[in-house]
């Protein structure tokens, strides 16, 4: 089965090899059938340390690397 790839927005790099990405996705409402935006936290492993707080990155799904830590920079998403 493939692994699952999302784009979103550095909005924490404070911890080490660690990165806080934010996710938007568009829904429609199921009764008033307009757009809603959801956001969700990943909480990713940075290896080098080589990405800062507003970069836009994709990450993939990975191995359990600790607790909360599912999610890998795979690269810098094109804008």
């Amino acid at each position: 089965m493939p692994r699952r790839v999302m784009q979103g927005v550095v909005v924490s790099d404070k911890m080490d090899k660690t990165i806080v990405v934010n996710v938007e996705r568009r829904v429609m409402h199921p009764l008033y059938k307009k757009f809603i935006t959801r956001s969700k936290k990943y909480v990713a492993h940075d290896e080098d340390n080589a990405h800062k707080i507003g970069d836009k990155v994709s990450i993939q799904e990975c191995k359990p690397l600790s607790k909360r830590k599912r999610w890998e920079v795979v690269s810098e998403a094109a804008s």
